[in-house]
Formats: C-alpha cells, sequence, structure tokens
C-alpha cells in the first residue's frame, strides 16, 4: 500500500473485511518522492502467537493477526543526513528529523525504582514500523504479529514503560536504541495524524498514541510535530472528562464508541446500570488506565501537563492510582474494584510510588472539555 490518507480500508490481506482490492500495489510500481511504500508478509494461518506475549494474559497470547511482518520504502528527493530518522510513511509530506537535534537534557535522570525491564526487549518491540493507519477495531487484525502489539492495551503499555525507561539515569549510549525507535513512532503517528489519523476507537483498542507524537516534539525540538489538525483525537483525552460521579468522583471515565455511541455512565449509581454500562465499566477496569500510568507519570516528570492540553486525564490517573479510598462510605456495598490503585506492569507501579509526588511545578491546560455525540457528531464541549 501508499498510505496517503488514513481510513477504514487497506490492501494488505482479504482475509478481514477491511480489504479493498484497488488498494493493492503491484509490482512493478513506480515510487515518487513524497511517497511511502509498505510491503507486507501475510501468515499463512492464524491464530499466531502475539508479539508481546510476554505481556499478557495466557489466553490472550495467540492472537487473530492475519499480518506477519511489514516494511516500509519511502522515496526522497535527495540523500537524508546519515542521522534522520525515517519520514512518517503515511501522507505526502516526508519532512526529515535527525538523531543529532535530540534534546537529551528534557529527559529526566531519576534512580530506577523496582525491577528495570529488559532493553533489548524493548528496542525489539520498536525494532520495526507499527501500521496505524486503519481507523477501525479492525486494525488489530492488521497488526503485524511480528511488528507491534494487535491491541491498544499493549501499544499504551509498551509506550508507557518504555517512556519510563528513558528517565533513568543511564548513559545515552544505553538509552539511544530505545529513544530512536519510540521517537521514530512518534514521527509515524504524528504524519498520520495529518493524514486524518484519529484514535478514540471503541474501548481499549486506541491508548499509547498521543505521548509518542508529544514526546518526539518535545526532544526534536519541533511544534510542528504535535500542531495537528483538529480531527485527531486520542483516547486518553476522549474517554476523561470532569463531572460529578455516583460517589462523589470528579475525574470520570467513558466509553465514547463501541459498536455505535455509548452514553456516559459513571454519574449513574450502579443499581442504575443498564448492560452497556457495565460493559462499559470492564473496559475500564481491564483495558485503559491499566496502559496509561506510565505515560501520565512520564509527561508529569517532563512538565508536558501543559502541552498535553487535557488535565481531566492527569487527574483521572490520579484518581486510579490513589492508595486510599475516601469515598468509601459513599459507596456502601459497592466496594472499589480491585484492579484501581495499580497496573499490570510492577515497574510502572514502582517509578509511580516513588515519583509521583516529586513532579515538578507546571502549569495546567485549564481548559476543560468533554468528548460528546450530539446525535449526528462528535465534538468537544466546554466544562
Amino acid at each position: 500500500m501508499i498510505v496517503v490518507r488514513c481510513g477504514g480500508k487497506q490492501g494488505y490481506d482479504s482475509r478481514s473485511h477491511s480489504y479493498d482490492p484497488s488498494l493493492t500495489v503491484t509490482p512493478p510500481v513506480e515510487i515518487r518522492p513524497g511517497q511511502s511504500l509498505i510491503s507486507t508478509i501475510s501468515n499463512e494461518t492464524v491464530p499466531v502467537p502475539n508479539f508481546a506475549r510476554k505481556l499478557l494474559w495466557r489466553s490472550e497470547q495467540n492472537c487473530q493477526c492475519v499480518l506477519r511482518t511489514a516494511a516500509v520504502l519511502t522515496c526522497v528527493s535527495e540523500p537524508p543526513p546519515a542521522d534522520a530518522f525515517r519520514p512518517p510513511y503515511g501522507g505526502t509530506e516526508k519532512p526529515v528529523y535527525r538523531l543529532s537535534r535530540i534534546r537529551w537534557e528534557r529527559l529526566p535522570s531519576l534512580a530506577p525504582a523496582g525491577q528495570v525491564p529488559s532493553w533489548e526487549e524493548f528496542e525489539r518491540y520498536f525494532q520495526r514500523p507499527w501500521l496505524d493507519h486503519l481507523m477501525s477495531w479492525e486494525q488489530q487484525q492488521l497488526n503485524p504479529n511480528e511488528n507491534q502489539p494487535n491491541y491498544g492495551r499493549e501499544h499504551g503499555r509498551i509506550v508507557s514503560i518504555a517512556s519510563l525507561m528513558l528517565c533513568l539515569d543511564l548513559p545515552k549510549e544505553k538509552k539511544e536504541k530505545l529513544l530512536i525507535g519510540l521517537v521514530q513512532y512518534g514521527i509515524d503517528l504524528s504524519g498520520l495524524a495529518k493524514a486524518g489519523g484519529r484514535w478514540n476507537e471503541g474501548g481499549g483498542h486506541s491508548s499509547g498514541r498521543k505521548w509518542p507524537i508529544l514526546l518526539a516534539s518535545i526532544l526534536l525540538d519541533d511544534e510542528g510535530l504535535r500542531t495537528l489538525p483538529p480531527t485527531a483525537v486520542f483516547q486518553e483525552d476522549t474517554q476523561t472528562y470532569y463531572g460529578t460521579g455516583w460517589f462523589g468522583q470528579t475525574a470520570l471515565w467513558q466509553m465514547v464508541i463501541h459498536h455505535g455511541p455509548r452514553a456516559p455512565y459513571e454519574e449513574k449509581h450502579p443499581s442504575r446500570w443498564e448492560e452497556w454500562d457495565r460493559t462499559s465499566e470492564g473496559y475500564r477496569l481491564c483495558c485503559t488506565a491499566q496502559a496509561w500510568i506510565g505515560t501520565c507519570l512520564t509527561a508529569l516528570l517532563m512538565k508536558a501537563k501543559k502541552t498535553w492540553d487535557h488535565d481531566a486525564f492527569f487527574d483521572y490517573c490520579d484518581r486510579w492510582m490513589r492508595q486510599d479510598d475516601p469515598y468509601a462510605e459513599k459507596r456502601g456495598e459497592h466496594r472499589r474494584p480491585g484492579q484501581e490503585g495499580k497496573t499490570y506492569d510492577p515497574f510502572v507501579d514502582a517509578m509511580w510510588h516513588a515519583y509521583r509526588s516529586k513532579v515538578p511545578e507546571q502549569e495546567s491546560a485549564g481548559n476543560p472539555r468533554k468528548w460528546t455525540y450530539d446525535g449526528s457528531s462528535w465534538r468537544w464541549v466546554s466544562q
């Protein structure tokens, strides 16, 4: 495929309902400057082992990914510098960013808390391109199982853990390979966002796409990377907002969309929850904040709260990780869910407990808003 615009169709493999044969590029083909050709190899049969199986529950370690791997060939008008990142594979703009422009001093230098994950393992997670241009839950079928995880929760978890690893007090030579991979992902996502990309699909499909863009922008000192069209929305923002919940909580969570638009439910007492409300609560507990906490902490440590531009995300993460429960009496017989107060990743938990109280003072965004469906379209509503 040559991805000019993000959308709901792909030309890689006919076993997915998203397949459109008109998008398949058949060799020989002439590639012009400003174009990137994505080549893929399919799995002959499914299921296959998930690339991120070390992070997964046993029941999830095999997946229905029809693609095995993918690679990108980009045509540029002149030879790039030796230290150039690959241009974004989506869209027609192919800006050149250089490793020598990285502002290493903008990364914190923290003593590790807990057991640090394997550097080789996380470097390998970002070694190959992550395909992210199919704006549908069917993306998980097209995520090459040798390139990337197939579900957004693990997208977010890998980004979250890798970001905290880059905050450790280690020589830049130790961190450089992982940084290159994560910044490259941010460059790709920025290009996709400018080509119509948006990431607010479903209960847990779209986590982990916003922070790599912001991180790349901060480290490359290039605001253009994060200057995105208003259509580029992200799950961490659309799912969090301010309100008054049934037990007094004020940073709330909503499903947004899952087999159709879903109404907010945290304002209602659980005795009034309908079936979809209970489904939403299940996704809240299993598949979203569990992937966000390390990203939240890294953004705060890098004084990027205002740059993130959605305060409810940070307050909701604080609500999730709080160790005590000031609302216990108001909850009554509906006790606090056992999933809260921790994540699936011990390193993230240890870093949060060691450093959340030590983040530097910084400005908030100060523009509370809620992603709302008005009966015909989605839009931001000021709160």
